[in-house]
């Protein structure tokens, strides 16, 4: 066989390996830029956030305002107590926390005024609370923290109890903050809320649910208070106006969920490729006071009320989903915003099977899985 040849058999071989490697992706390319029966908001783009295995090609929100990288490849700690994990934290030299094993949340951990931080769980790791005070409840709040990376952990609380305790984990005027492949389950008052002038967030291939049964008599009212996710705090928060941009990309509401999955004021939220499944839900996604949603290409199964539209919302676009036998709303109103970012989407068809496995702490550790 002469040279000429060989070369030409080699490029093809090439050729075919990185189709190959590479036909997710293309899918799911092909996916976002099909048109649908009802309003597109999407549009082609040659560099689409959140490529396979590519933890520079941050999804969504996080993405824009120069972008999410948390720690980045700064050398680690390793830390498998609570007080390492509270020195680690508050260290503003450390900037990347590696959690391995189960630690017990004795005092909630504080993570104010930092920028630049990783924190990621070893395969397993998980950290628990097992207070339901008003006081003493809650695993972390994050605050006034810029660039931040939350990846592969499990958040645990005891159940929830409503009185007026704290969430697993809450994001408190933070920017630009990716929660990748985390699970969160059995918050007091909630799993994960995102709140007061927080904005350009992505939450990707995170699950959130309820495995203990909820408590009655709190002092805030609700006997069952299994409400997952807040975007705003209360109608008054007026400086969440231009704020609160967040996309949950992936994410499993899983059985459990009551109410809240999520319930959004004031931001602009794209909800995508998600899976609703709690049979016990009132209701999933809510459109609170000047909400602006975008509901794209998810799957409801078995739950009631997908999207409520409630009073003072700005507007739900809800185009490409699958509804299973459910009740209530599946419609939305008006039309939402159009992400400046267009993000690697599955089809709708390809959403359940998914999510369910890949959701939650799947990974290895600090490194990215297909998107």
């Amino acid at each position: 066989m002469n040279l000429k040849s060989k070369l030409s058999m080699f490029a093809a071989a090439l050729i075919f390996g990185f189709t190959a490697c590479n036909s997710e992706e293309i899918a799911s390319n092909t996916e976002a830029s099909t048109p649908t029966n009802e309003t597109t908001v999407e549009t082609p783009a040659t560099n689409p956030t959140g490529k396979i295995g590519n933890c520079a090609e941050v999804p969504g929100w996080a993405s824009q305002n120069g972008g999410t990288t948390g720690g980045g490849s700064a050398a680690e700690t390793t830390v498998t107590t609570y007080a390492q994990l509270k020195s680690a934290i508050e260290n503003t030299s450390v900037k990347v926390i590696k959690v391995s094993g189960t630690i017990t949340i004795t005092t909630r951990l504080s993570f104010q005024d930092q920028t630049g931080k990783t924190i990621y769980g070893a395969s397993g790791a998980k950290l628990v609370s097992t207070n339901q005070t008003k006081d003493g409840s809650g695993i972390i709040n994050i605050k006034r923290c810029k660039n931040i990376i939350i990846r592969n952990l499990i958040f645990e609380g005891p159940g929830a109890y409503d009185t007026d305790g704290w969430d697993n984990a809450i994001l408190d005027e933070c920017t630009n903050v990716w929660v990748d492949h985390c699970e969160f389950r059995d918050g007091v008052d909630g799993n994960f809320d995102i709140k007061n002038k927080s904005d350009y967030i992505s939450v990707t291939y995170s699950k959130f649910h309820y495995l203990k049964p909820p408590k009655a008599g709190g002092s805030g009212g609700s006997d069952d208070h299994r409400y997952s996710n807040l975007i705003g705090s209360s109608d008054g928060a007026t400086a969440d106006r231009g704020k609160l941009r967040i996309t949950f990309a992936r994410c499993w509401w899983a059985p459990g969920c009551k109410e809240r999955m999520p319930r959004v004021r004031f931001g602009k939220v794209h909800i995508v490729n998600s899976f609703f499944n709690s049979t016990v839900s009132n209701k999933c996604i809510a459109a609170g006071f000047e909400a602006n949603i975008f509901v794209e290409s998810n799957v409801f199964e078995g739950v009631k009320n997908p999207i409520d539209l409630m009073s003072g919302y700005t507007a739900v676009t809800a185009t490409d989903n699958v509804f299973t036998s459910v009740t209530g709303t599946q419609a939305g109103s008006g039309t939402a915003f159009t992400p400046p970012y267009s993000i690697v989407k599955l089809a709708k068809t390809a959403v359940k099977a998914d999510v369910s496995a890949n959701a939650g702490p799947t990974l290895g550790g600090n490194v990215c899985g297909s998107f």
